[in-house]
């Protein structure tokens, strides 16, 4: 079985249950692995299914092949990732798939024709920040509507640290809040 059809099935079951709702009322959202907002609202597209009115993505990996300028500027600066450990892990997590294919690395190579609403919140010490910035450019190329969030001096994953730890958690949570309202309660 090919690495994307095992994603398609993936996203496809993730999606069944809440194929019988108003799509209007949900909302796809993830932090890290929130790649995965993007990759199942892709599967559910390639498979007929109704997108979500929003995604939301906190510090996503979206970019398999691991390219990204940010992958070597941002090593040592990001502390919860480093470049060596996230080339690891992504060699054991393709088992030798071909990292070129749009569920992989949707910042490179996915169609986002027809893609809802995104919001993308990442930090500028994150090794992933490229992932962020290349998929938030290919989504407005292909007409979606997108926010990119950047947070100076922000970590990987750093809203994890809401509630008192770290004030830009806070503040980024609050933006995320509201994009939600605006998207939700606007009729």
């Amino acid at each position: 079985m090919e690495f994307s059809t095992l994603h398609d099935l993936r996203g496809i079951r993730a999606c069944r249950p809440i194929s019988g709702l108003d799509p209007s009322v949900i909302a796809f959202a993830g932090d890290s692995a929130g790649g995965y907002s993007v990759t199942t609202a892709l599967a559910a597209r390639d498979a007929g299914l109704p997108l979500p009115a929003v995604i939301v993505a906190f510090s996503p990996g979206l970019d398999a092949t691991r390219t990204g300028e940010s992958m070597t500027t941002k090593d040592g600066i990001d502390p919860i990732f480093i470049r060596e450990a996230v080339m690891h892990t992504g060699a054991m997590y393709l088992a030798g798939q071909d990292p070129e294919q749009p569920l992989l690395s949707p910042a490179l190579f996915a169609d986002l024709t027809g893609f809802p609403p995104l919001l993308i919140q990442v930090g500028t010490n994150e090794i992933l920040l490229d992932d962020s910035t290349r998929l938030a450019a290919r989504a407005r190329d292909a007409g979606a509507d997108v926010i990119l969030d950047i947070t100076a001096d922000a970590p990987h994953v750093f809203q994890a640290f809401a509630g008192g730890t770290l004030d830009e958690a806070d503040q980024a949570l609050d933006r995320a809040a509201l994009f939600l309202t605006q998207h939700f309660l606007t009729p």
